[in-house]
C-alpha cells in the first residue's frame, strides 16, 4: 500500500512538473578580464587629495552591467612594495549602475604603487596597475615646473570657455594700478584678499572685517602650487557671496576673482568655496562631496517617491513662493523651511520649521528643485551628481560650469518667478522616460566636469591665462604675509625633483 501511494505521489509531481516547468531565472555573473578599470587613480603623475579611478562591470557576452552586482563585488588592495605598513585609505563606492568609483587617500609617499582590482580573488582586467613612483601624497611639496607637462599629465582641456568669457573683458592687466585702486573701491566695504604668488609661493593681505573664508582660497592655492609651478601672479578674491564689479567701460574694470558671476557684473568667476572645499576634504572631515554622492543616489529611478524636493533657508523670496506653493499642491511639490534668517516666519504662511534632511536622502524623490539662494545655489553640482532630475530656475547668477550646461539636456528650466513649475512638473511626471534621459545627462555631465582633476585644471589655466595679461610683474607688496606649506613632520617627502646640495 504505501509502496503505491509513494508511486502515485511520484507520478503526480511529474505530472505538475511537465505541466508547470520551473523557471529559474539565472543573473549574469560579472567577468573579471572583461570588466573595465580606468581613471586618474591609477597614474603616478595626477596627485589629488583623493586619487580615484573607476570600474565598470562587464558580464561573459561582454555586455556593460546597468545594475549593481553588488556592494562587496570587488576587492581593492593597493600596497607600497618593501613598505610593511602603507598610510593609504581606500573606499570602493558602489555607483548601483554597474560601475564602481574606487578612491583612496595617501597619508605618505612612496617609491611606487601597486593597486591591485580583484573578483573573487582573480585580477579584473589588466590589475594588478603598476604606478612607478615617485608617487607623491598631497602634503607632499614637490611641483611640476613644466606647465605643459602638467596639463597633459592631468588631461586638462586646452581652454575653458568661462574664461575666456571673463577674461575677454580685460585686455591687460596692470597690477600696480590695481593694488592702488581696488582697495580703495571696495577694501571698506567689502571683505578681499589680495593675493601674490611669486616663486611659487603665496603672499596675502586681507582687506575688510569678515574674511574667514580666506582659509578656503589658502588652502587652495597651496595644494596647487605644492603640485605645479604657478606662473607669478597678483590678483584679488572677493570674500563675500555677491559679485562685486558692475558693469563699466572697460577702461575703468578692475579684475576681481569671485565664487559667483551674475550677468550685470563683471567679475572672474572661480569654483565655489563649497566644491573647493570639498575637493580639499575629500575623505577627510568632508562628507559631502562629489564622489560620495555617487554612492548615495538613492533607490532606482522606478522607485523614488514621484514629487518634487526642496528643503533650505529662506534666503530669497522666490523660496518662499516655492514653500507657498509646494503647501498649497502638497501631489506635486514637497518644500519646506529648516531655517529662517532673512524674513519674518509666518508659519500661517510656511509652516512649521522642519528637521534637516540629510542630502542623501535628497535622492528619495524623483524632481530636485534648485532655487536661488542670495545668490546661486551652491547644491547644483550634487544635485546634478545624483539620478534625479533637477528642476532649475532661470538665474542671473551662475558657477563656474552653468554656462556648459544646456535646458532640456542637463536640467529641466522652469522661470524665474516660478509661474511655470507646476507645469514642469507636470510635464516630467507624464514624460517620465524624457526626464529621465535628462536625469542620467545631468548625472554624466557631473562625472566628468565637476570631480576633483577638473576643478585643478579650470584653476591652473585660470592663474596662467590671467598671467598673461599682466603688465608689469607680480610683486610681494607692503604689509603681505607668506602663507606657509603645512608642516609635515610625521611623514615628509622627498621631492625628486629639487637639488639637494652637496656638503662641503
Amino acid at each position: 500500500m504505501l509502496r503505491e501511494v509513494l508511486s502515485w505521489c511520484f507520478l503526480f509531481c511529474l505530472g505538475l512538473c511537465v505541466q508547470a516547468p520551473l523557471v529559474v531565472s539565472v543573473k549574469p555573473a560579472p567577468n573579471a578580464a572583461l570588466t573595465s578599470v580606468w581613471g586618474p587613480g591609477l597614474e603616478a603623475n595626477v596627485v589629488l587629495p583623493a586619487r580615484f579611478f573607476f570600474i565598470q562591470v562587464v558580464d561573459n557576452e561582454g555586455r556593460n552591467f546597468t545594475a549593481s552586482p553588488g556592494e562587496n563585488t570587488f576587492e581593492v588592495k593597493i600596497v607600497a612594495p618593501g613598505e610593511p605598513f602603507s598610510r593609504i585609505w581606500i573606499q570602493v563606492l558602489d555607483r548601483r549602475d554597474g560601475s564602481f568609483l574606487v578612491r583612496y587617500r595617501m597619508y605618505a609617499s612612496y617609491s611606487s604603487l601597486h593597486v591591485e582590482v580583484l573578483l573573487k580573488g582573480a585580477h579584473v582586467a589588466k590589475s594588478p596597475y603598476i604606478l612607478k613612483g615617485p608617487v607623491y601624497h598631497d602634503n607632499c611639496d614637490c611641483p611640476e615646473a613644466s606647465a605643459e607637462a602638467w596639463l597633459k599629465n592631468m588631461h586638462c582641456p586646452p581652454s575653458f570657455p568661462q574664461i575666456q568669457r571673463d577674461l575677454s573683458y580685460f585686455p591687460s592687466v596692470d597690477p600696480d594700478r590695481n593694488a592702488r585702486d581696488i582697495p580703495r573701491r571696495f577694501g571698506q566695504r567689502q571683505s578681499l584678499c589680495h593675493y601674490t604668488i611669486k616663486d611659487n609661493q603665496v603672499y596675502i593681505k586681507t582687506h575688510g572685517e569678515h574674511v574667514g573664508f580666506r582659509i578656503f582660497m589658502d588652502a587652495f592655492l597651496l595644494s596647487l602650487t605644492r603640485k605645479v609651478k604657478v606662473p607669478d601672479i597678483e590678483f584679488f578674491v572677493n570674500l563675500g557671496d555677491w559679485p562685486l564689479e558692475k558693469k563699466r567701460t572697460p577702461d575703468v574694470l578692475h579684475p576681481i576673482f569671485s565664487w559667483c558671476g551674475s550677468n550685470d557684473t563683471r567679475d572672474i568667476v572661480m569654483p565655489t568655496y563649497d566644491l573647493t572645499e570639498s575637493v580639499l576634504e575629500t575623505m577627510g572631515r568632508v562628507s559631502l562631496d562629489m564622489m560620495s554622492v555617487q554612492a548615495n543616489t538613492g533607490p532606482p529611478w522606478e522607485e523614488k517617491n514621484g514629487t518634487a524636493f526642496w528643503r533650505g533657508r529662506d534666503s530669497r523670496k522666490e523660496r518662499l513662493e516655492l514653500v507657498k506653493l509646494g503647501r498649497a499642491h502638497t501631489h506635486l511639490i514637497d518644500a519646506a523651511f529648516t531655517n529662517f534668517f532673512f524674513f519674518e516666519h509666518n508659519e500661517n504662511l510656511y509652516g512649521p520649521l522642519v528637521k534637516h534632511v540629510s542630502f542623501f536622502d535628497f535622492f528619495k524623490f524623483k524632481y530636485q528643485i534648485n532655487v536661488d539662494g542670495t545668490v546661486a545655489a551652491y547644491r547644483l553640482p550634487y544635485l546634478l551628481a545624483g539620478d534625479s532630475v533637477v528642476l532649475k530656475q532661470d538665474s542671473p547668477y551662475y558657477e563656474h560650469f552653468y554656462r556648459d550646461l544646456r535646458p532640456w539636456e542637463h536640467y529641466i528650466p522652469f522661470k524665474s518667478d516660478l509661474s511655470d513649475l507646476l507645469d514642469q512638473i507636470q510635464w516630467a511626471k507624464e514624460h517620465d522616460q524624457e526626464a529621465k534621459k535628462i536625469a542620467m545627462a545631468g548625472q554624466q555631465f557631473a562625472r566628468t566636469h565637476l570631480m576633483g582633476d577638473s576643478i585643478f585644471c579650470y584653476y591652473f589655466k585660470l592663474f596662467q591665462e590671467y598671467a598673461k595679461l599682466q603688465v608689469s610683474e607680480a610683486k610681494i607688496r607692503e604689509e603681505m604675509e607668506l602663507v606657509e606649506q603645512p608642516k609635515d613632520d610625521l611623514f615628509p617627502c622627498f621631492c625628486h625633483r629639487k637639488k639637494v646640495k652637496d656638503e662641503l
